[in-house]
């Protein structure tokens, strides 16, 4: 599959066979992943595989654990009552994924972001000037290994909302400071087909001054 296919063929799948992903492949894409750009070549990155079927329950477990304490004992009415069990499942279904990659991060600091706070900016002043490369890099880096599952007949989504739990996450899968937990990838083979969500038409996001 050329790279235009990929790119227009990705989608966020939340329904896979039970199928398992072989390691050789969940390697492949994450060597993939490893060649996303970043500030100074930093690669704030590491990528852990977890097809080991009970550790993902438990990591979809513990989500539901959080969301549970964040969420309304006693919802006002039934409206509410559906929106937070939407919730709760929207952001615990990759515990029946055939695998999960855990996205490890670390901060990096750059020889401006050192200037600029010697000029007299917070340190989150100046990652927000900068607009947050660390983030960014993460982001590419996660593009980069949707790209290559869809490329390798896989489906896969990337989820941010389990993050409510990340600190009990991180103790689950042996995360040590530096790093932290970025994001977390489902990937797997899709039960069908899944179209690509409609996306802006070109005239509403590009502009070009000559």
């Amino acid at each position: 599959m050329d790279l235009k296919t990929a790119i227009e063929k990705r989608s966020s799948v939340r329904h896979f066979t039970t199928d398992p992903v072989p390691p050789a492949d969940l390697q492949e894409m994450v060597r993939l992943a490893g060649c996303a750009p970043s500030v100074n070549n930093s690669q704030p990155w590491r990528f852990v595989a977890v097809t080991n079927a009970a550790l993902r329950r438990r990591m979809a477990q513990l989500v539901r654990e959080r969301l549970i304490e964040i969420l309304p004992s006693d919802p006002a009415d039934e409206v509410e009552r559906d929106a937070n069990e939407k919730l709760l499942q929207f952001c615990t279904w990759f515990g029946e994924s055939p695998a999960v990659i855990a996205v490890e991060t670390r901060d990096y600091e750059a020889v401006l972001d050192r200037a600029l706070i010697r000029a007299g900016m917070s340190a989150a002043e100046a990652m927000r000037l900068r607009g947050y490369p660390n983030s960014i890099a993460i982001g590419a880096s996660v593009e980069n290994l949707l790209l290559a599952a869809t490329a390798m007949g896989y489906g896969s989504c990337w989820l941010t909302g389990p993050l409510v739990a990340a600190r009990a996450l991180e103790s689950l899968i042996g995360t040590e400071a530096p790093w932290r937990l970025a994001a977390m990838v489902a990937v797997g083979k899709p039960v069908e087909p899944t179209p690509q969500s409609a996306k802006q038409p070109l005239e509403q996001i590009f502009r070009l001054i000559a």
